[in-house]
């Protein structure tokens, strides 16, 4: 009989799958693109959709329990069956890079106790030995969720608690370095050359970065003890991740200047730790993003592989990834999610793509799942506060489309369309008849439009 999960080990997933890699390099990201009075408008707003997209998700969780398939039976309930393969796709598509992220990250951490100025042993997590050390962590990995989710999340509850001792240490000795005068140094970044309100914008990929993952306990849900706990665990997980992201960033800038802040080598709270506590604290935040992105890898490895299995139960994916093992993990789907890491790994060798490279992927694949998520609300919801939410999370998704740029958008249309010869061989095995509506025959002509000049601009 397979356990179910309680809202601590809910709650553990969400917050470690947002909790990554992301928080170690924040102060830098944001420093070298936003000044001060940005940032403070950038969370406003980040924090408000968020939180917007989070409630519409457990409002969502309440008005339709039946839906128990994560965010893509949303899409494809209100939007039908194309759109919700479309939505499967680029979470699974972003899941698999978010994994592949993790495993050069760790590697690249690993290199402050291993390389040297002589020995470039890890590098930046793409060298060939950091690529095998992340195959073996694959694997591994990939055995411990053969044996259970619920094994996997009591391990990943454990990790959770874990990488919150570094953030609380840098975030009380940022507290007591911080200097309000070093923190208004050039308040409006006018040293950048922009406005504010573009400095606001360029933030919003890397502020929607961090969290990726809000919906980890509504991919889950179908395994929930008590389908209550989805909604608290996302609520939950939102604000502590919400304040750990404010407290990181806004205290940073106020130990170091913008300026210097900007130009320092990433995970970049290693350094303010050097400056805050001697050279133990490069070590302690080194640490601490290996515990870190480790559990953010196991919860990843969690959702990456419940996606084409929930899928393929709701027939939007092929049939064969809906097979479980005895331990009632998503074995089929479990293989083909790491597959595909592997050859990404083997693809990043080869290119010497670095993990920023993959972060501005995958946040561009979740933007069409998040949207619609907002989308199915407006369109179920009665009560004028649940559309007020809905229409709040939609504006939120179309203004991350617009904040994105044309170009992150032409590359999602490159990753989105192969999908269309996966709907095509689904549609095929489960009904045996791969007749389109008008619909359907719309979406795709228009993908398959835009798809051309999207790999020509891409390519050139």
């Amino acid at each position: 009989m397979e356990k179910k999960l309680g809202l601590a080990a809910l709650t553990a997933l969400v917050l470690s799958s947002m909790l990554g890699a992301g928080v170690f390099s924040l102060p830098q990201n944001m420093a070298s693109v936003a000044s001060p009075a940005a940032l403070l408008i950038g969370w406003a707003i980040t924090g408000a959709g968020i939180l917007l997209l989070a409630l519409a998700m457990v409002v969502l969780t309440r008005l339709r329990p039946d839906l128990d398939g994560g965010i893509f039976t949303y899409a494809r309930e209100g939007f039908g069956e194309l759109i919700g393969f479309f939505s499967a796709w680029g979470y699974w598509l972003c899941a698999v890079i978010a994994n592949v992220s993790y495993l050069v990250i760790v590697f690249s951490a690993l290199s402050f106790f291993t390389d040297t100025p002589e020995l470039r042993l890890f590098g930046d997590g793409n060298t060939w030995q950091a690529i095998v050390g992340a195959s073996v962590l694959l694997w591994m990995v990939h055995f411990l969720v053969l044996r259970g989710v619920q094994t996997a999340a009591s391990i990943n509850l454990v990790a959770t608690l874990a990488k919150l001792l570094p953030l609380g240490l840098f975030i009380v000795l940022a507290m007591m370095a911080f200097k309000l005068s070093t923190f208004n140094l050039d308040f409006s970044g006018i040293a950048l050359g922009l406005p504010v309100w573009e400095q606001v914008k360029n933030t919003m990929l890397i502020t929607l970065w961090v969290f990726i993952g809000v919906e980890g306990a509504v991919v889950v849900s179908a395994r929930a003890r008590n389908k209550n706990d989805v909604g608290r665990a996302t609520l939950l997980a939102v604000v502590a991740a919400l304040s750990v992201y404010l407290l990181v960033t806004l205290l940073s800038l106020g130990v170091i200047a913008r300026p210097e802040l900007a130009g320092m080598r990433n995970p970049s709270m290693a350094g303010l730790m050097v400056e805050m506590m001697g050279p133990w604290g490069e070590v302690i935040i080194a640490a601490g993003l290996i515990v870190s992105v480790c559990g953010a890898y196991l919860s990843w490895t969690i959702m990456a592989a419940e996606v084409p299995f929930l899928a393929a139960t709701h027939k939007a994916f092929p049939k064969i990834f809906a097979r479980q093992n005895q331990n009632n993990a998503p074995s089929a789907s479990l293989w083909l999610t790491n597959i595909s890491i592997q050859i990404c790994l083997v693809l990043i060798w080869l290119t010497g793509s670095d993990y920023n490279t993959l972060l501005t992927i995958a946040s561009e694949m979740i933007l069409v799942p998040y949207f619609l998520v907002g989308a199915f609300l407006v369109k179920v919801s009665v009560r004028p506060l649940h559309k007020a939410i809905g229409f709040g999370a939609c504006i939120y998704g179309l203004w991350l489309l617009y904040a994105s740029g044309l170009m992150h958008l032409l590359l999602s249309v490159v990753l989105y369309a192969p999908g269309l010869i996966v709907f095509m061989y689904t549609r095929s095995t489960h009904t045996h008849d791969i007749k389109l509506n008008f619909r359907e025959k719309s979406v795709i002509f228009l993908m398959l439009v835009a798809a051309f000049p999207a790999t020509w601009a891409l390519v050139k």
